[in-house]
């Protein structure tokens, strides 16, 4: 009986473990249904916070963007209403050049008709005559028309004679009038302005073993030449070769000789560098000093203001074209007071204006602005006449020329940039201004050859014979001379030659 009772407490135990073990496993999955519920709810907010701020951040970025577009739209606009203003003033030009043009045509065409109205009158007078002689006189048809033709000849002659009297004495009268005022137009067509400055000196080294002591250890040598020439020290890979830049003509001399003198000692360090540096400053600044007087010297122009000559010096290290600057100021200064003193100006005036009118070109590359506007603010400020102030600002036409001697001082700017030899030309530029030259002399009618001689300061043009008289070979060097000006840009003049031959072969057998 005990054992039954044990078993039925035994049963009745389980029975209870498991009901309250189920309980518990209620009572935790009701627990971890409400925890997952929180969770649930705590994501759900934190994803509402996320996309409420993603909203705002996309609005941001929105906002952004727009005021980008914007800025950028702005600047389209104002690049296209200043190229519109560009444009505008390219189509003033071309319709005052297509006036220019139309109002040559009328002339021509005016010159024509008068032409062909007097060769109808000779066809008319050529027949009356024909008429006549054949009525009064018993001449064969032959011995009438060779009559004819002498007196037609005669006549044409004298006609043409005294059209080109009339031509001459006319273009006489307009040069005498317009000569104080056109002087530069007269002796030569000025070229477009280019920068074709040096802006680099390559120094020869004895051997590749100074490249290591030029660097310097971690480079401290040509950092320190660098800072204090304040210029470009370019060490490659080129045997024995070093190369010094800079835009400065000054700082580029001074660097050059500072750094020949270290080459030659070998000694390289930074007090050596500062040391040499400081000794070359000197030497160049004498050097400009020298020049600056010998230039004053040799133009004959009375003493400057001292800031003047030392700026007057620095134009001996700038070149333009391969031309010295300083020597092209005392070659203007020689031929305004020539042209003045020709021309009744006042030489000393233009002598003057001639030495300084380059003067700005010793600061351009410092200061912002023209050298022509720049040279007469500098001139200005130290004292220099208004008169000579005008020649300085107006010789490239930034400023109206002002005196007669201002047109001087332009006319012998433009005769010493272009005389042969003052500048150099790039053989590809000179290639290609020749053939075009030649090109426009084939390109009339009758022209069966043409050669451009002299650097391309002549060119000459053989004619067909059977189609251009002599008359005609006058008028085609005139037009061909009036198509180079109007069609070309080149320094100085250009002559026109037309050559017309007729020959006759036969041969003895």
């Amino acid at each position: 009986m005990e054992w039954i009772l044990y078993i039925v407490c035994l049963i009745v135990g389980l029975a209870a473990g498991g009901f309250v073990g189920y309980r518990l496993r209620q009572q935790h999955y009701q627990q971890e249904m409400g925890n997952l519920e929180a969770m649930r709810t705590r994501l759900l907010e934190e994803a509402e916070k996320q996309a409420r701020d993603m909203v705002l951040n996309g609005k941001d970025e929105a906002l952004k963007l727009r005021r980008e577009v914007e800025s950028e739209l702005n600047q389209r606009t104002q690049q296209l209403r200043r190229e519109e203003e560009r444009i505008q003033g390219r189509r003033e030009q071309l319709d005052a050049r297509q006036e220019k043009i139309d109002r040559r045509e009328q002339v021509q065409n005016k010159r024509q008709s008068t032409m062909d109205k007097r060769w109808g009158e000779l066809e008319k007078l050529e027949s009356q005559h024909r008429e006549e002689l054949e009525r009064v006189a018993s001449l064969s048809t032959e011995e009438a028309r060779a009559i004819l033709l002498e007196q037609v000849a005669g006549e044409t002659r004298q006609d043409m004679a005294r059209v080109i009297r009339e031509e001459e004495m006319l273009a006489k009268e307009e040069a005498d009038r317009r000569a104080r005022h056109i002087i530069t137009t007269a002796i030569q067509r000025l070229a477009s302005e280019q920068v074709a400055e040096l802006t680099t000196t390559t120094l020869e080294i004895p051997s590749d073993e100074l490249k290591g002591r030029i660097i310097g250890r971690g480079g401290r040598n040509i950092k320190l030449f660098e800072q204090k020439a304040e210029v470009d020290v370019i060490v490659d890979d080129t045997p024995e070769m070093i190369t010094i830049s800079s835009f400065n003509p000054i700082r580029r001399e001074t660097a050059a000789r500072a750094m020949h003198r270290l080459v030659a000692d070998g000694r390289i360090h930074p007090a050596r560098i500062e040391k040499l540096l400081e000794k070359a400053r000197k030497e160049v600044e004498d050097i400009m000093k020298e020049k600056a007087e010998a230039a004053v010297y040799e133009a004959e122009v009375p003493t400057l203001h001292p800031e003047l000559m030392k700026l007057l010096g620095r134009l001996y290290f700038r070149t333009s074209y391969g031309q010295n600057q300083l020597g092209h100021a005392v070659e203007v200064a020689k031929l305004a007071s020539l042209l003045a003193s020709e021309l009744g100006a006042n030489a000393e005036i233009a002598r003057l204006g001639g030495l300084l009118h380059d003067i700005g070109k010793a600061v351009d590359f410092e200061v912002e602005g023209t050298h022509a506007t720049l040279g007469a603010e500098l001139a200005r400020r130290y004292g220099v006449s208004d008169a000579v102030v005008n020649c300085i600002e107006s010789h490239h036409h930034e400023a109206e020329a002002q005196t007669m001697e201002a047109v001087i001082v332009e006319a012998a700017d433009a005769i010493s940039g272009a005389r042969p030899g003052a500048r150099r030309e790039s053989l590809e530029h000179y290639i290609k201004r020749i053939r075009t030259l030649e090109d426009v002399a084939r390109s009339f009618k009758g022209v069966e050859e043409s050669y451009a001689i002299q650097a391309g300061r002549e060119i000459r043009l053989i004619v067909r014979p059977g189609e251009v008289d002599d008359l005609d070979a006058v008028r085609l060097s005139r037009d061909v001379a009036r198509k180079i000006e109007e069609s070309m840009e080149y320094p100085g003049q250009i002559k026109v030659t037309v050559i017309r031959e007729t020959r006759a072969v036969e041969y003895a057998k």
